[in-house]
């Protein structure tokens, strides 16, 4: 940090426009992204909350992952907005820090997360009879704190190793936020090294959780498939159908943004790839597990009802 600060004392975002109107239009439209996916994040945590019916190893995920989307979805958006708005570009040292940490952390902790959801479907199909042994609170929370404090081990180094950099050539960020690729390229110390504990660690992560997710629904398939009954295998496959399209969607932006490095001139086409990366899964994963999951959708029928009740009561 002492390189960096006697070089660097901000950094400057990209915006998505150099025209006035353009720029409001964008922060109206982030404004209403972050707060559906807000609100529709904060539902579930709700619903999942006060619903005893929903007390359930896998709701007690989906609600986690609802917290995890909701935090992640306010690292990035609401600043964003407001740049836009008010047309300042300019973030400190340490809140660039702050945002790589936590962006780091919360994508880590969504994968491993959605890892450790896999290993609840395949459970619960799988071996049913012993589900509620292996897949105890205890076990439950074991798991999620594991994948809470790797996080935090994770993002810390990988925030840590990057600001030991040095920061002197340029302080233009060419994305909306602040992410490690782009602190690298703008960088004028050597950054081989931390580019390969980037690119290796996400690998290892990135390939093991997928390994370990694939052949958690194959083997899930298998099962499914050998049931007797035709509508037994439908409610099997509808468990399961909405972790598999939140597991897809993350992949695909992650890989579709790590597959797309960001150019050296900045281009509007690497702030659209990180959009597909860092908004569309939290604002998207509410509404699919609201649109294809039927426990869900009752419950939320449950508490408008109690809510008209309570007004026509007042």
């Amino acid at each position: 940090m002492s390189n960096l600060s006697t070089a660097v004392t901000e950094f400057l975002l990209m915006g998505f426009s150099d025209i006035r109107e353009l720029q409001i239009l964008y922060s109206f439209l982030f404004f209403l992204i972050y707060s559906a996916g807000l609100m529709g994040n904060l539902l579930i945590v709700i619903i999942t909350t006060f619903d005893r019916r929903l007390h359930t190893p896998m709701y007690f995920f989906l609600r986690n992952l609802s917290i995890v989307d909701a935090c992640f979805i306010s690292t990035t958006l609401p600043q964003a907005s407001v740049n836009s708005l008010v047309n300042n570009r300019a973030i400190s040292v340490t809140g660039c820090a702050a945002q790589i940490f936590l962006v780091v952390f919360l994508a880590y902790f969504e994968f491993t997360l959605l890892t450790v959801m896999a290993r609840d479907r395949y459970v619960a199909i799988c071996h049913p009879l012993h589900y509620p042994v292996i897949m105890s609170p205890q076990v439950c929370m074991q798991m999620t704190l594991t994948c809470l404090f790797t996080g935090l081990l994770y993002a810390g180094f990988h925030t840590g190793y990057t600001f030991q950099l040095s920061f002197c050539q340029s302080n233009v960020i060419h994305q909306f936020f602040c992410d490690i690729p782009s602190l690298v390229k703008i960088s004028c110390s050597e950054t081989y090294s931390n580019m390969l504990s980037l690119l290796t660690s996400v690998l290892v992560i990135g390939v093991g959780c997928f390994v370990f997710i694939t052949a958690s629904y194959i083997r899930i398939l298998s099962t499914v498939l050998k049931f007797p009954v035709k509508e037994d295998q439908r409610k099997a496959f509808s468990t399961c159908v909405p972790h598999i399209t939140v597991v897809t969607l993350f992949l695909l932006s992650v890989s579709y943004v790590y597959l797309q490095p960001p150019s050296h001139s900045g281009s509007i086409n690497d702030i659209i790839f990180s959009v597909f990366y860092s908004v569309i899964p939290p604002f998207l994963n509410p509404i699919i597990y609201s649109l294809r999951n039927k426990q869900i959708k009752d419950a939320i029928r449950i508490l408008m009802r109690r809510k008209l009740l309570l007004k026509s009561k007042g």
